[in-house]
């Protein structure tokens, strides 16, 4: 634990070093980026020995915190969600160095490379914390740190809204986490986890109270509202690190949480399950109808949450039928797709961020042609598509292909679930075919209109490929994709020991799926061996062409004089068929100015589809409670003694109550 504290240590104290540094940018940034470097490093050496079978001592220390106390502990579950959380954040460091360059006597840089270290250190601080007070505290901060760090440009009005959105969002959460360990702790002196235990008549109301705080934070709908602003609003680089491992720690709350509360019945599983599929095709819809890069990325995260979640449901219902093999596959596949998704997710964002520091727009709309004069960022973007879209041989395959053989084999005959969880999986099984479908489409759109084409304005016509200090990362996490796609079997393995902490049932050879293991290996191979087909039809046909003259043509203009870049697809025009189908939950709304004359000398179409919850439940919400506080805003009046007067009445009448 020597490490693991020290790594902690350093997070938040070299984040406070970074403090001294105001003023001098260069120093700023090679110190900042340094911290999260070696700190990330310290801690990789306790994950990397609890993944490799080593059990490691906690650390308990005494805290004069009511109910509280230093309690750190490493295991499996907790080295699971580490591993993506360190590797992303030194990814995301290096990343950074560079595209914070522009922003240098202009902002505070100091304190944002403060504020990114304090949010590294507290979400290792949350999957480590083994007391509920310490656990709060960390998860605190790390809202606070990430507040902070997407109001970065805060100049912009949007961007404001967007933080106080978040801001507000997560607080919602977290005020369920606190009822939550209250009643979790409520029969002890002390918040550790080790003493907690619901007991059957309150489990279902401690699995409600996580799945409604956590969830917040992971992005589930409808309580993913916070996403699709805060991702935008904050720097690329902080992007990748929201979406790709902040909003984990949502998902190990929840995992973590289950394993008080005992055995499962049926309904947290259908629970998850509807959740979970609800999430994931309404999230790759929204994402379809977007025209803000990132945006569009955010919607995704809520999809993959959803693909997350109906894991988590599927291993769940196995727990409830006392079917291992199908408990095992659903939570190997939502584990391996954490991992997976922040690999994927994370490089989507970074080649997000590499095309806008060169671009200077979000909008997709204002690009096209980015691959001629971006090639190595066009490739992981290609990359990372391909992932996110869960095809072979990349990783978003591999896990995605768990849940769908978990939920597949869930239907087998032998494996005795009853109809209701059949149709559990049925449903599992066949929304992630719709979303893989819709990703396809969406991610076709995304890559399509941005990087092939004419460019379609100044922005794109004038854009650079970014430096080294960019593309390395990006480079480190696509390879990461391919390696762990080809070797899907090896990491089904490895995340045996935290699937029996979560399922609290060991993954001895009787459980563990060799059938699942021989599938992947041979889907990978099949996969492999038709990239390799293509790959060498690709080099023979060069090679027969290299010694013959070749004709090169435009492309055929539909019997255009003069064509334009104005007449390519726009990602309006790409995604109408798939939006129209959807309108009832998307209600997109088109503007149309058409031609009056004969001789028209301009037109208009747009659209925009706004968030469906955001508009018709949490905009009323929140403007009827502002209608309200407005009306009592005569008790912010400003006398320090009446103020006082307030405590102090207060306190009397709790005194009162409590002695009687």
């Amino acid at each position: 634990m020597n490490f693991l504290v020290a790594s902690l240590c350093m997070f938040f104290a070299g984040g406070l070093a970074c403090l001294a540094t105001t003023g001098r940018p260069h120093l700023t940034r090679w110190v900042g980026s340094s911290v999260a470097l070696i700190g990330g490093a310290l801690a990789l050496v306790p994950t990397c020995m609890v993944l490799g079978g080593r059990v490691l001592t906690g650390l308990h220390l005494h805290w004069s915190m009511p109910f509280g106390s230093i309690a750190l502990d490493m295991d499996a579950l907790s080295a699971v969600f580490s591993t993506p959380i360190l590797i992303i954040v030194m990814l995301a460091a290096v990343y950074g160095t560079e595209y914070l360059r522009p922003f240098e006597g202009k902002k505070n840089l100091a304190q944002s490379w403060f504020f990114y270290n304090l949010l590294a250190g507290s979400m290792l601080l949350v999957v480590v914390a083994r007391n509920g007070m310490l656990f709060l505290l960390a998860w605190e901060i790390m809202s606070l740190a990430s507040f902070f760090l997407v109001t970065f440009e805060n100049e912009e009005e949007s961007v404001r809204e967007a933080g106080w959105i978040y801001l507000v969002a997560t607080h919602i959460g977290t005020a369920f986490l606190l009822v939550l360990f209250v009643l979790l702790g409520r029969d002890n002196s002390t918040l550790d986890f080790s003493s907690f235990a619901a007991s059957p008549g309150f489990a279902g109301i401690a699995f409600l109270l996580a799945l409604v705080g956590f969830g917040t934070k992971a992005g589930f709908m409808p309580m993913h509202v916070w996403l699709p602003e805060a991702h935008p609003a904050a720097p690329s680089h902080v992007s990748a690190v929201m979406s790709g491992v902040m909003i984990k720690t949502g998902i190990y709350g929840l995992v973590r949480i289950l394993t008080f509360l005992g055995s499962p019945p049926p309904w947290w599983g259908w629970l998850l399950v509807s959740v979970g599929a609800i999430s994931g095709i309404l999230g790759v819809l929204f994402a379809l109808a977007q025209h803000d890069l990132k945006r569009l990325l955010a919607y995704h995260s809520v999809e993959n949450m959803g693909i997350i979640t109906m894991g988590l449901g599927i291993g769940l219902l196995g727990m409830s039928y006392q079917s291992p093999v199908v408990a095992f596959l659903g939570f190997a596949g939502s584990f391996l797709h954490v991992m997976n998704h922040a690999l994927f997710k994370s490089l989507l964002f970074l080649s997000a961020g590499s095309v806008i520091h060169g671009s200077g727009t979000r909008d997709i709309d204002h690009m096209g042609g980015l691959l001629k004069r971006m090639p190595v960022t066009g490739l992981v973007f290609l990359l990372g598509s391909v992932a996110i879209c869960g095809l072979p041989p990349l990783n978003g395959f591999v896990s995605e292909f768990m849940i769908y053989l978990g939920s597949l084999t869930s239907v087998a005959g032998n494996m005795r679930l009853p109809i209701a969880g059949i149709v559990a999986a049925l449903v599992v099984a066949g929304s992630l075919a719709l979303i893989g479908g819709l990703a396809v489409a969406c991610f076709t759109k995304a890559f399509g209109i941005m990087f092939l084409g004419e460019a379609r304005s100044t922005h794109a016509a004038h854009v650079h490929e970014s430096g080294l200090a960019m593309r390395l990362p990006m480079a480190v996490l696509a390879a990461a994709c391919i390696i762990i796609g080809v070797s899907g079997p090896f990491w089904m393995q490895l995340l045996g020991p935290a699937i029996a902490v979560a399922t609290g049932v060991a993954t001895d050879t009787q459980i563990y799926p060799t059938f699942a293991a021989h599938a992947l290996w041979m889907m990978t191979l099949l996969a492999v061996a038709g990239i390799g087909l293509v790959g060498l039809l690709t080099f023979v046909r060069s090679r027969l062409l290299s010694a013959r003259s070749v004709t090169r043509e435009p492309t055929w203009d539909c019997g255009y004089a003069s064509s334009t870049p104005r007449m390519q697809y726009t990602a309006s025009s790409f995604a109408e068929p798939v939006t129209r189908m959807f309108n009832v939950f998307l209600r997109t709304r088109r503007r149309f100015s058409a031609p009056t004359t004969y001789f028209p000398t301009s037109s208009s179409f747009s659209t925009e589809t706004r968030d469906l919850f955001h508009e018709s439940l949490f905009r009323p919400a929140f403007t009827m409670t502002h209608r309200f506080l407005s009306r009592i805003h005569w008790l912010q009046h400003g006398r320090l003694n009446l103020y006082i007067l307030s405590m102090i009445a207060a306190l009397l009448v709790l005194l009162v109550w409590k002695l009687g």
